[in-house]
């Protein structure tokens, strides 16, 4: 299933796509309020929401609606740094040390926005896109293995992991180049993990104002989906919302000679394969 939340005429709606239509999910509200109950309920959930969805007839096209980012604000934004191949050599020209170990960094939460939101600049000078594909935990995961991680995927999304490159360096952990406000566009629904049984089969694209910028492959993850939930669970629990940025491949601004940073007026496109595409325009 492709699950979403979306805004229309004020109200704001959970729904599962059905084509170029929307069908509604108040019917469950009781049950499942939010994105997240859904996450949260597991494999029981999405077989009541698949039942529900096949016995309802009403539809919302998905022209008339908003789409809002596909989970409330989740309880944590992890991504993780340099984790594909060509993208780490980008990055070590710029004096960027390749890490040895997974290298994560927190995306405060504000940061999130919609799929087709614009992305404001701010004080940032150096403006950067980052395509990446994006997990959401569905069962809560710790200590887990990278065999059992799966089970703990709720679904993926397509994200847009955007960077203050000027402010990323204030600090050793990244946080503050990569929590601006806005600066989390994600979407543009969540793809069930039951439709990606295997993440790392999957392209990911990004365009500016038309132009192709990255164009790269799951498959060259350094470290896969499973080891980044391992990894992490290692340490502390991933809860149901939770995301993901699993890495971005090479093509960023900050990487080109000379540098290519967005500008107000710039139109993003992200697209990972099988889940679909984000779009969102720069403004000051």
């Amino acid at each position: 299933m492709r699950l979403l939340r979306y805004e229309q005429a004020g109200t704001l709606h959970l729904g599962v796509l059905d084509g170029d239509a929307i069908t509604p999910l108040e019917g469950l509200a009781g049950a499942y309020p939010t994105m997240r109950s859904i996450a949260a309920g597991g494999p029981d959930a999405l077989e009541r929401v698949g039942r529900f969805v096949s016995a309802t007839r009403a539809r919302t096209p998905l022209a008339d609606v908003r789409l809002l980012a596909p989970m409330e604000r989740p309880g944590k934004y992890l991504a993780i740094g340099m984790n594909y191949r060509k993208h780490a050599a980008e990055a070590a020209k710029l004096g960027i040390a390749i890490p040895e170990k997974q290298l994560w960094f927190n995306k405060q939460t504000t940061c999130v926005s919609g799929p087709h939101d614009d992305i404001v600049r701010g004080v940032t000078e150096k403006l950067d896109y980052e395509v990446e594909l994006g997990v959401v935990i569905g069962q809560p995961a710790k200590g887990v293995s990278e065999a059992d991680a799966p089970a703990h995927v709720f679904g993926y999304f397509v994200a847009n992991d955007v960077s203050a490159r000027d402010w990323q360096f204030h600090s050793n952990t990244f946080t503050m180049g990569k929590s601006f406000d806005t600066h989390g566009p994600v979407g543009p629904w969540i793809v069930t993990a039951d439709e990606i049984p295997d993440p790392h089969t999957l392209t990911v694209r990004t365009w500016v104002n038309g132009e192709l910028r990255q164009h790269s492959h799951t498959s060259e993850l350094i470290f896969n989906v499973w080891q980044q939930i391992a990894y992490l669970s290692t340490a502390f629990t991933l809860e149901p919302g939770d995301f993901l940025a699993t890495g971005t491949p090479e093509g960023v601004g900050v990487g080109m000679t000379p540098p290519r940073f967005l500008q107000p007026g710039d139109v993003v496109r992200c697209e990972v394969e099988r889940i679909g595409v984000i779009e969102n325009r720069v403004r000051a």
